[in-house]
């Protein structure tokens, strides 16, 4: 994505086991690095969606949430999560990359009962053609492995569709938009984002996102929120951010604070 100055990003689940690497369903935002800083694309994370550039054969990123969270409240029950989300991202060459993840520590507390353990992996592969204009894109397909301690683990395997699209306004402005259904079972989870990222300078960003879900069994919700992310170096960045529930089947909050790492060349 040449002389791209922002990304749109990925975010802790909307409704399912806090297992960020294959957020449910949609969206935006996020400032990323600049064309000086190596071949950085960008990252997936923060917020809801991922960035629709793929890396360099070889090249290697690792995002980890530190820790990424959320709390609900369903039947009268408050739940809160945290967990250390990890995502691997390797490119394969041309328009691919490889994605491994999983989240190797959780600490979940619902009715007084507080389990910890390590959460469900993902194996994924992104699609994502190099941008000739202002428009990019990408898609992503991955499945989620309900191998996680038992108490934490999603009740069946999960496969997750989505697909991100991006539109430079100008150096410094982006908008995007996410699509994303999550398939487990007979049930779809299915979310639509939109978002817009700002850089303030080089190497601080800041973004807003708001989504529309539908989770099964429990109907129709949204959340919104804000967060910022920051190239400490052209190689290492930090984040954070907080969405809330605006009505309905959504989470009442999920936060992310957390750091991405570039290995490149």
């Amino acid at each position: 994505m040449p002389g791209q100055t922002q990304d749109f990003s990925r975010s802790p689940s909307l409704g399912r086991p806090a297992v960020r690497l294959f957020p449910a369903l949609v969206a935006i935002g996020l400032f990323a690095a600049s064309a000086a800083q190596a071949d950085n694309p960008g990252y997936d994370r923060p917020g809801l969606g991922f960035t629709p550039a793929v890396l360099a054969p070889g090249e290697v990123t690792w995002e980890l949430g530190l820790p990424d969270a959320s709390g609900d409240r369903s039947g009268g029950i408050s739940s809160t999560q945290y967990s250390a989300d990890s995502l691997l991202r390797i490119g394969l060459g041309g328009p691919l990359e490889l994605q491994l993840g999983g989240s190797p520590y959780n600490r979940a507390r619902s009715a007084g009962q507080l389990d910890e353990g390590h959460g469900d992996s993902s194996l994924g592969l992104k699609f994502a053609p190099a941008a000739s204009g202002p428009l990019s894109w990408g898609l992503l397909g991955s499945v989620e492995f309900n191998d996680g301690t038992p108490a934490l683990r999603a009740a069946r395997r999960q496969y997750l569709a989505g697909a991100q699209f991006n539109l430079q306004l100008d150096a410094r402005n982006a908008l995007g938009l996410y699509l994303e259904d999550v398939h487990a079972g007979r049930s779809d989870h299915t979310t639509l984002a939109l978002g817009e990222g700002f850089a303030l300078r080089p190497e601080l960003g800041v973004y807003a996102e708001a989504a529309w879900l539908h989770v099964p069994d429990r109907g129709d919700g949204s959340l919104a929120g804000a967060g910022l992310a920051w190239q400490a170096t052209p190689r290492v960045q930090f984040d954070a951010g907080l969405d809330r529930r605006l009505a309905g089947a959504a989470p009442r909050w999920q936060g992310n604070l957390g750091v991405s790492i570039y290995f490149g060349h």
